[in-house]
C-alpha cells in the first residue's frame, strides 16, 4: 500500500465531514453519523502509519512551495504517529461521549460544536504530520482559530470573556513562533524539523540563541499551559466539559508539549540544549509550575477549574522530562503524554457525566454521589490514582521513568519536584473521592448513572489507564516508539 497521501487524507477526512455535519443540523441522528465516520476513518488511517513509524520509517509528503525554501510539507514521522494514534483514537471516545453531553444538558447550537470538534482535529492531526516550522505554524494556528467556537460555546459573559482571554494569549504565541522561526531560518537556512536540531555546526553567540529560545518558550509555553503564561487554561473551563476535555486531553495542550518536544529535540537538539544551558531554564519553569499549579489546586471547589491546574501541573511533567535531555527523561515525557491523556480525559468525562446528571459543578455539593453514580466514580478513583502516581495505573509508569531520567542525569531535585507533587496529587484529588464515598449525600434519591453514551467511554478511558499501565506496548507499542523516539535524538550528538 502506498502511504504517500495517508498524511494528507488523515488530517482532510474531519475537514470533509465539516459540510455533512453542517448541512444535517435538523437531523441529529445523521450529523452525528458523518462525526463518529469521520472520527472512525482518521483513527483506522493514522493506523496504517503504525507498524513504519514502529520500524523507525516516516512518510512525507511535499505539498506546495510558499517561497525557495519554505515548502508546506508533511511527514508522518513516529513521534507525529505517536501523538497522532493518542489524538484522533480518543476523539472516538469525545465524539461518543459529546453526544450524550450535549443532548443530555440540552446544550444550543450543537452543529456549530460538532463542526468545530472535526476542524479541530484536522487542525491536531496537520500539527503531528508537518515537517518543518512553517507548516506547523498553519495548523497550530488553524487549531487556535478552531477551538474559539468551542470555549464560547453557551455565549455567555464569562464564556465571551474566557474566549477573549483565550484568543489573546495563543495569537500572541502565534506571533512569537513566527518570529522565533524567522530567526532559526536566517541562522540555519532551513526550517526542517531534525532530530538532533538544526543548529549543529552553527556558531550563535549565547545572547541569540537565549533570544530565541525564550521567543520559542513563550509561544509553545501558552498552550503547554507553562506558569506565568497558562492563564487563559483555567478560564477556558466556561466551556462544555466535552471541550474541557479536547483542551486538556487531545489537542490543545497536548499540542503545546509536543510543540515543546518538537523545538527541544528538533529544533535545538539536546546537545544544544545543554552546552548553552537552556534545559536549566526550562527544568525551573517546569518545576515551579508542576508545585505551584498544584497547590493553586487546593483552592478550587469548581470541580472543572480544579482538574484545569492539576492540568497546568501536568503537562509541566512531560516538559520537565524533556528538559532532563537524558534518553531516559525524554522517555518518561514522551509517554507521559500518553498516560495523561488516557487519565484527564476520564477525569473531565466524569466531571460532565456528573454535571448532565446531578447539575452539580462544586467539589463541596458531591458528597455520597458514588452511591448513585459508581461506575463514574469508580473511574475517577482510577484516573485521580494515577495522576497520582499510584501503580498500576500508566500514569506510574511514566513518572518512574521521569525520576530515572533524572537518576541517569545525575539530578536530585527533579526526583523531589516528583515526589512531592505525588502528594500533592493525593491531597487535592482524593478529598473527592471521600466526599463521594465516605459522606452523606442529600437529594440523590431519584438520580442513577448518566446516559450509556457518556459512562462507556469514562469506563473504556480509566481500563484504557490500567491497561497501558500494566502493560506499556500494549495495541501501538508506545513504549517502544518513546524509547526509539527519545534515542533518535541523541544520534547526532557529539560526544
Amino acid at each position: 500500500m502506498n502511504l504517500e497521501f495517508v498524511p494528507l487524507l488523515a488530517i482532510l477526512v474531519s475537514l470533509a465531514a465539516v459540510l455533512p455535519i453542517m448541512l444535517s443540523d435538523r437531523k441529529p441522528n445523521l450529523r452525528e453519523f458523518w462525526t463518529i465516520l469521520a472520527a472512525l476513518i482518521k483513527f483506522g488511517l493514522v493506523l496504517t502509519l503504525l507498524p513504519g513509524a514502529i520500524q523507525g520509517n516516516s512518510v512525507e509528503l511535499h505539498l506546495v512551495d510558499l517561497a525557495p525554501g519554505l515548502p508546506l510539507a508533511l511527514k508522518a514521522d513516529p513521534l507525529g504517529v505517536f501523538f497522532a494514534v493518542i489524538a484522533s483514537g480518543l476523539w472516538i471516545f469525545t465524539s461518543f461521549y459529546s453526544i450524550g453531553y450535549v443532548r443530555g444538558a440540552g446544550e444550543h447550537k450543537q452543529t456549530r460544536y460538532f463542526a468545530s470538534f472535526a476542524v479541530c482535529l484536522s487542525a491536531t492531526i496537520g500539527i503531528a504530520f508537518s515537517a518543518n516550522l512553517i507548516t506547523f505554524i498553519l495548523f497550530y494556528e488553524m487549531l487556535t482559530v478552531a477551538t474559539y467556537p468551542l470555549v464560547i460555546h453557551n455565549e455567555k459573559e464569562e464564556a465571551i470573556n474566557a474566549g477573549r482571554k483565550y484568543l489573546a494569549f495563543t495569537l500572541t504565541a502565534g506571533l512569537l513562533l513566527v518570529s522565533a522561526s524567522a530567526l532559526v531560518y536566517h541562522y540555519t537556512g532551513t526550517l526542517d524539523f531534525t532530530p538532533g536540531g538544526l543548529f549543529s555546526g552553527v556558531e550563535i553567540p549565547d545572547t541569540e540563541m537565549l533570544i530565541i529560545f525564550i521567543l520559542f518558550l513563550a509561544a509553545v509555553g501558552v498552550k503547554a499551559g507553562i506558569m506565568p503564561i497558562h492563564g487563559w487554561l483555567p478560564a477556558a473551563m466556561a466551556a462544555p466539559t466535552p471541550v474541557s476535555a479536547l483542551l486538556h486531553a487531545v489537542a490543545v495542550v497536548k499540542s503545546g508539549v509536543f510543540a515543546v518536544l518538537r523545538v527541544v529535540g528538533y529544533v535545538f537538539g539536546t546537545d544544544v540544549m545543554g552546552s548553552y544551558g537552556l534545559n536549566d531554564i526550562l527544568i525551573v519553569l517546569a518545576g515551579a509550575t508542576i508545585i505551584l499549579a498544584s497547590l493553586i489546586a487546593f483552592n478550587q471547589d469548581n470541580l472543572k477549574r480544579r482538574l484545569a491546574y492539576s492540568t497546568v501541573g501536568h503537562l509541566s511533567y512531560i516538559v520537565l522530562g524533556v528538559a532532563l535531555i537524558t534518553p531516559i527523561g525524554i522517555t518518561g515525557g514522551i509517554m507521559h503524554i500518553a498516560a495523561h491523556a488516557t487519565m484527564k480525559i476520564t477525569l473531565f468525562f466524569c466531571a460532565g457525566a456528573i454535571y448532565v446528571n446531578l447539575h452539580r459543578t462544586e467539589i463541596s455539593q458531591l458528597d455520597g454521589i458514588a452511591r448513585v453514580m459508581p461506575w463514574t466514580m469508580g473511574a475517577f478513583v482510577i484516573g485521580s490514582m494515577g495522576l497520582a502516581g499510584i501503580p498500576p495505573i500508566n500514569g506510574f509508569f511514566s513518572k518512574w521513568n521521569l525520576a530515572l531520567g533524572a537518576l541517569e542525569g545525575d539530578m536530585i531535585l527533579p526526583v523531589i519536584i516528583l515526589v512531592v507533587s505525588g502528594l500533592l496529587n493525593v491531597g487535592y484529588l482524593f478529598p473527592i473521592i471521600y466526599r463521594a464515598y465516605f459522606k452523606k449525600g442529600e437529594g440523590l434519591e431519584k438520580y442513577g448513572e448518566a446516559s450509556p453514551l457518556m459512562v462507556v467511554p469514562i469506563v473504556i478511558t480509566a481500563a484504557l489507564s490500567i491497561l497501558f499501565g500494566l502493560f506499556p506496548n500494549l495495541f501501538f507499542n508506545f513504549y517502544d516508539l518513546a524509547v526509539d523516539i527519545s534515542s533518535s535524538l541523541f544520534i547526532n550528538q557529539v560526544p
